[in-house]
């Protein structure tokens, strides 16, 4: 069976692990001069490196070249090599124990972490408890929970990962080292997902790649995912095959819908919505799509300098499309339609009828703009 594209490519080092520089640079300096804490709570958004930098910081404390060699643990990063590295890495080391909350939430199961945390390492130097998902976990589990994480034995470390860090007690959070992982820009995955396709020669076009990172939002590990399926279509993967294959709709034509919007051509924009909707694309996607865009548009309108927070998400071909499109309509009327649109995609989301709403908020909006 064929390792999966988002494990095959996973970090191997913490330098690997994009756009989480400032976590990775505190990561390394703690490795360096050996303080890498007992407890930790990585939390942030789905797919962007809080489990995998867990694994990280359990081959850090393991690695038997950090501690048989100083001058390359001044590195901060573990050598992959050794015994208790390559274990980790195959997800076949004892003293490395994931949890995933969501399944085991209850109080007993903490209680057994409680025991087992006692336990001296069986191969390496430290146990490395990672618990996913820690959120889902009861009341009295938390509870539970709190003593370990206060005073673990000296040869234990927890790391806590989250998507939801404001469901976590106060109690939880004031025990632990807490860093951030930031939602990554469309650019940053499009370069990952460009390197991937090129290593494993997967012949795509980069508006088909673009389309990908845009359909992860933000996710390393739902991108890669998708190109990982995507890869099996065989043959040269364009633009309408990545449409077809995903159900979403590409920059060029959200971007060609909201010409047509802003120009309050009805008839046209009442056809666009046919195509799509023949073309058997996500149609509640699309709008979600759209409204960012539109966002975009009339941000950048009432304040040129965010052109330089958009480069991060838009190619620079994108930002010349987009400023050209902020010239059209007025104000008012763009945040009218922006609320109109907001609307139109709420009762989509609901509608057996699923493009009325969005037609209804075009002919309440080409009206109201005669």
């Amino acid at each position: 069976m064929a390792l999966a594209l988002y494990r095959k490519y996973r970090p191997k080092l913490l330098g690997d692990l994009l756009g989480q520089e400032t976590n990775v640079e505190i990561l390394k300096n703690a490795a360096r001069q050996n303080r890498l804490g007992h407890a930790y709570l990585f939390y942030g958004p789905r797919g962007n490196g809080k489990t995998t930098a867990a694994r990280l910081i359990a081959k850090l404390l393991n690695c038997e070249k950090r501690h048989t060699d100083s001058k390359f643990a001044q590195l901060g990063e573990p050598c992959n090599e050794c015994l208790s590295c390559r274990e980790i890495d195959s997800n076949s080391s004892f003293d490395v124990i994931e949890i995933d909350a969501a399944s085991n939430r209850g109080i007993d199961e903490i209680r057994n972490i409680k025991d087992s945390i006692k336990s001296a390492p069986v191969g390496g130097r430290y146990k490395v408890y990672i618990i996913d998902e820690v959120h889902m976990l009861t009341g009295p589990a938390f509870n539970a929970l709190l003593k370990t994480l206060e005073e673990p034995p000296s040869h234990a470390v927890i790391v806590l990962a989250t998507t939801e860090y404001e469901k976590l007690p106060a109690t939880i959070t004031s025990r632990v080292q807490r860093f951030l992982f930031k939602k990554q820009p469309k650019t940053k995955i499009m370069e990952k997902l460009a390197a991937i396709a090129k290593a494993e020669k997967i012949d795509i076009e980069p508006s088909a790649l673009e389309l990908i990172a845009a359909a992860g939002e933000g996710s390393f590990r739902d991108s890669e995912s998708l190109l990982d399926q995507i890869a099996s279509f065989g043959s040269k993967i364009d633009l309408k095959t990545a449409e077809r294959l995903t159900g979403r709709t590409g920059f060029k034509k959200v971007e060609e819908f909201a010409e047509l919007l802003l120009k309050n051509d009805l008839n046209a924009s009442l056809e666009y919505i046919s195509v799509i909707n023949e073309e058997g694309l996500n149609l509640v996607q699309f709008v979600k799509d759209l409204i960012h865009h539109l966002r975009k548009v009339l941000s950048l309108k009432l304040n040129p300098g965010l052109e330089k927070i958009f480069t991060l998400e838009l190619t620079a071909e994108e930002i010349i499309r987009l400023k050209k499109l902020a010239v059209h309509g007025d104000t008012a009327k763009n945040i009218k339609l922006l609320k109109s649109l907001i609307r139109a995609y709420s009762e989509m989301r609901y509608s057996p009828f699923l493009s009325v709403p969005l037609e209804i908020a075009l002919i309440e909006n080409s009206e109201a703009g005669k």
